[in-house]
């Protein structure tokens, strides 16, 4: 009979599953998708820009920015992540921080981008998430996040596929709660409060579901290894399309 693996966020080593970690990994092409969109929307260079990720994790999203051309700060609440981050730096000069994302301590209007990732969809003060993003947003910049709505399908998926059902578990239980998930509607107005306007929501997907659960899966079984994930899930962005489980936004500074 086969061991069950461990689950653990910002986790490594053999028999372990960082379900954050592979969420990081096969949202990597459409977060910087996404990104390169808004850039050309707003009329901000990645050259000689400044780049803050708030929820940075094990780093991966602020090397890809790093490789666009921005200087990057990250943050993680997690030491843990910190450190694995920073092993994974590939030179690239990234500053790596541990703070929560309520409080992060960094100058005001320091950042042409703040970039907040895994963290919308776990606080339980969003407001003060946001709040602290517009404080160190510089006027003209981009405030960019990704998340997860509060509908029946994105509970069957994160709390129920993700973390409760044991075929396809891969976070730890708890992580989640149906109170912590925002719609769009939600989110823009909660970003109108600390100042800052709503311009976009773009739904993301996998291309095909069924290679979501074959990943988890085998994720958990061990047969396929993290790096093979991103490929085989393939997600990809649905500007137009209804957000049903996840969705990627932007707001600027200003009514």
């Amino acid at each position: 009979m086969a061991t069950a693996p461990h689950i653990a966020v910002d986790t490594s080593g053999p028999g372990t599953v960082d379900g954050r970690h592979i969420r990081a990994l096969t949202f990597q092409s459409v977060r910087l998708e996404y990104v390169r969109h808004v850039l050309a929307e707003v009329g901000l260079a990645a050259a000689g820009g400044t780049a803050l990720v708030v929820g940075s994790g094990r780093g991966l999203p602020a090397r890809g920015l790093a490789r666009l051309g921005f200087e990057v700060v990250a943050t993680d609440p997690s030491p843990a992540a910190t450190a694995l981050a920073g092993e994974a730096d590939e030179g690239l000069g990234i500053t790596y921080l541990t703070a929560p994302a309520e409080q992060l301590a960094l100058p005001d209007d320091s950042f042409d981008l703040v970039y907040c990732a895994d963290t919308l969809e776990i606080t339980a003060r969003p407001d003060a998430v946001l709040a602290e993003a517009a404080r160190v947003l510089r006027p003209g910049g981009a405030f960019v996040y990704d998340t997860v709505n509060r509908t029946a399908v994105a509970r069957l998926v994160y709390l129920g596929a993700f973390q409760t059902f044991p075929g396809t578990r891969i976070m730890p239980r708890g992580r989640y709660a149906a109170a912590r998930l925002r719609t769009p509607a939600e989110l823009a107005e909660a970003l109108g409060r600390v100042g800052l306007s709503a311009r976009d929501v773009s739904a993301f997907k996998p291309r095909d579901v069924r290679a979501l659960v074959r990943a988890a899966r085998g994720r958990r079984r061990g047969t396929l290894t993290d790096a093979q994930l991103p490929e085989l899930v393939d997600m990809v962005l649905e500007p137009e399309g209804r957000a049903v489980v996840t969705y990627l936004g932007y707001a600027v500074p200003g009514p």
